[in-house]
């Protein structure tokens, strides 16, 4: 997949740091991540360092700091295990740049996430995508979070891994992503037909609203169709990020 990439992240205030091994081991590995400063334990010190020198990064960014330093810049129950990074966050992908990548594979999914805003949900998911290969994450830029360390938490590093696009209007995404040759599934519990019937080859983007209000209507009425997952009728719904981790599993198992 090409890494090539245009559009800068949304900035926030705040410094992005990224913390728990996992996340700063994948942020250190990744070519495309600008690491400012690292901060890890004694005892972590050493892996550190072998992983800036095998991914050509300074040795120097990586310094040694009592964990109550790191407690002290973290969320009160930030689990950090001794590593914290200053990074820069990643670059995101533009629509075009999707539909490019897309058009090199004659079958692949990306999945929309419509009003999705709770950052550990979103880097659960994003864990989910890695793990089904799903080609891209897209979400509206004004209803959703922008990148966190606790959303990187939550992905297990992964979020190093996954193409993420932003658009103005995620209606007139799924238009050029319909243009692009992808058919669009709308996940709604009220549908009729379930997930598992259907034809999953081809390009498909798979559109995922938030637990309480799902899909808006004008996302809803962009959709080709819409599905539902065979879940028990005593149980009304399921966690976003649960319902994503089924839905991108059965389309990437074809």
């Amino acid at each position: 997949m090409s890494q090539k990439r245009s559009k800068p992240a949304p900035s926030s205030s705040a410094p992005l740091i990224l913390y728990g091994r996992h996340p700063v081991m994948a942020a250190v590995c990744n070519r495309r991540r600008k690491i400012n400063k690292i901060l890890c334990t004694k005892e972590n010190f050493e892996e550190i360092r072998a992983a800036c020198l095998r991914n050509d990064l300074n040795p120097g960014l990586a310094n040694i700091v009592d964990k109550k330093e790191i407690d002290r810049i973290l969320p009160r129950e930030a689990v950090h295990q001794g590593f914290a990074a200053y990074c820069q966050e990643l670059e995101e992908y533009t629509l075009d740049e999707i539909c490019i990548i897309a058009d090199e594979q004659p079958r692949c999914h990306v999945l929309i996430l419509d009003q999705v805003t709770d950052p550990q949900n979103i880097g659960a998911i994003i864990r989910s995508c890695v793990a089904f290969n799903t080609l891209a994450l897209i979400l509206q830029d004004k209803n959703s979070p922008v990148e966190t360390g606790a959303m990187a938490k939550a992905s297990a590093g992964t979020i190093e891994h996954l193409p993420v696009c932003r658009v103005t209007n995620l209606s007139r995404a799924v238009n050029r992503l319909k243009d692009a040759g992808f058919w669009i599934i709308g996940m709604d519990g009220y549908a009729q037909n379930y997930i598992d019937s259907i034809d999953k080859s081809g390009k498909i983007a798979i559109v995922m609203g938030s637990e309480g209000k799902g899909m808006r209507r004008l996302v809803e009425e962009a959709c080709d169709t819409t599905v539902k997952l065979p879940i028990s009728e005593k149980v009304e719904s399921l966690n976003v990020s649960t319902a994503a981790a089924i839905a991108l599993y059965e389309i990437n198992k074809g």
